[in-house]
């Protein structure tokens, strides 16, 4: 069974190459973008990605599949965002060492709730109400291959609704990690939403947001900061919005650069997200977090005005049996989302068990 576990991991690298990639769009032009979401407020506050740390916290594998590992063992964790006009997301979340394979499975929910809405006739006319949701059913195992080497798998099963469309499909995450914990260093590679609609909302095919993500982290020696480094897009160069009327841009905090040199350093920019944490006390028990996605601060910004759009910051403690998480990141100048998680392990509760959770890099 463990060889053909690992055979099945591997596969999986050699077929994705030969998939017709039909989802490589940027913005508004696929469904199920809600999967892109960050799963906790961790996340929310590391700038709305984090696939390049391996510790206890199981919500990072509904990204990153290959970061499970037997620390999760018997994690569950409780994630909402608050969204303005009364929108809801959320992630509940599961993880379990099989000892027999060596492996470290994970199961979770992630869900949206758009909240009620009027149904009107061509006039304007209320003829009723509507409800719109949608839901990721997620199964995922990951597992060490090698002394520095870990890879995982996850299949997504996507249920959505709006008023009476409907629409169903699967996707499916593999990654890799190099993990060098005598340097606290860690190289990521994640392959995302790879898959298609199975029945689709009015019998055109739409392409769903597949995307190929790198990354790395390394904690500081003599200091208890970790920082990441995450390139998005991988899989492709250009994601500008195409704006005939813009013959010159702002960049980063208002520096005005022609429009040649701006959309190349623009574009590049667009594809990273940096962030940091500050890990204190001696099991880490309080946590002080900041990111910036530039891509968000561009895409939320407004013409001749600065925000703070795109960066976000967050503080985490844990609290007897219980982590409390909580992130807020400033989407747009006129709101922001607020993201809670509340996580613990079941051991806790229980009979100790002889798993040892050793804090990784």
């Amino acid at each position: 069974m463990k060889n053909n576990l690992t055979k099945a991991l591997l596969s999986i690298f050699l077929v994705i190459p030969t998939f017709k990639m039909t989802a490589q769009v940027v913005g508004g032009s696929t469904v199920y973008q809600f999967v892109n979401l960050p799963a906790s407020a961790r996340i929310t506050a590391l700038g709305g990605n984090l696939i390049t740390v391996m510790d206890d916290d199981i919500n990072l594998a509904f990204a990153n599949p290959s970061l499970l590992n037997p620390a999760m063992h018997r994690q569950i964790s409780f994630n909402h965002t608050f969204f303005p006009a009364g929108i809801g997301t959320g992630y509940v979340a599961y993880g379990h060492f099989l000892d027999r394979w060596k492996t470290t499975m994970h199961a979770g929910m992630a869900y949206v709730n758009y909240g009620t809405f009027d149904q009107t006739d061509i006039t304007g006319e209320v003829t009723g109400e509507f409800k719109a949701s949608e839901y990721a059913f997620t199964l995922g195992a990951g597992k060490e291959l090698y002394e520095h080497l870990s890879v995982g798998a996850n299949l997504k099963v996507i249920t959505s609704q709006f008023e009476s469309y409907h629409s169903f499909g699967l996707l499916g995450d593999v990654a890799a990690i190099f993990h060098d914990t005598a340097h606290n260093f860690n190289l990521t590679l994640v392959m995302k939403n790879i898959g298609s609609q199975i029945s689709t909302y009015n019998g055109t095919h739409e392409p769903v947001p597949f995307e190929i993500q790198a990354g790395l982290s390394k904690r500081l020696k003599h200091l208890p900061f970790r920082f990441s480094i995450i390139y998005r897009y991988l899989d492709r160069w250009n994601v500008l919005y195409d704006d005939p009327n813009n013959e010159e841009d702002l960049f980063f905090f208002g520096d005005t650069l022609t429009a040649t040199k701006s959309n190349v350093l623009d574009n590049l920019a667009r594809h990273f997200i940096f962030n940091g944490e500050f890990l204190f006390g001696k099991k880490e028990n309080f946590r002080l977090r900041a990111g910036y996605n530039h891509l968000q601060h561009k895409e939320m910004a407004l013409r001749n005005l600065r925000s703070m759009a795109g960066f976000s910051v967050g503080v985490g403690v844990k609290i007897n049996r219980f982590r409390i998480d909580f992130g807020r990141s400033l989407v747009h100048l006129g709101a922001g989302q607020t993201h809670l998680t509340i996580s613990t392990n079941i051991r806790e509760f229980t009979r100790p068990m002889t798993i040892v959770d050793e804090p990784l890099n």
